[in-house]
């Protein structure tokens, strides 16, 4: 019987100290961008991680390009509905996006490239 509370004290005291712990915090500002949810409220949309998964085959890790053209100042050529125009549309060797990204994805990773001036 005393082995058994032994256990019982350290599950409660093992369950307890997990409820204690800091709330994550949420991606950087230039990670993400907050767009309307269904039903009201934002969303954080990490624009990185669609660039990673989408863009950084063509446009290379560090936005210098290669198959595609560089990145790395985009939004001083380009507004935000531009970029979002030719992500869905595509242009020259670049192929379309739509129905491949949400237009909420379109958005996020356009407003995230419209900034790199």
């Amino acid at each position: 019987m005393n082995k058994t509370f032994v256990c019982v004290a350290l599950l409660l005291v093992v369950s307890l100290s997990a409820c204690n712990q800091p709330a994550k915090t949420p991606p950087p500002a230039d990670q993400g961008a907050a767009t309307p949810a269904p039903g009201g409220g934002t969303t954080t949309v990490d624009a990185q991680a669609i660039y990673k998964q989408n863009c950084i085959s063509c446009h290379g890790v560090n936005f210098e390009g290669g198959v595609g053209p560089n990145l790395t100042k985009v939004g001083g050529k380009y507004s935000k509905d531009q970029i979002a125009t030719i992500v869905t549309n595509g242009r020259g060797g670049m192929p379309s996006f739509k129905g491949r990204l949400s237009d909420t994805d379109t958005s996020a990773i356009s407003d995230w490239l419209a900034a790199k001036k």
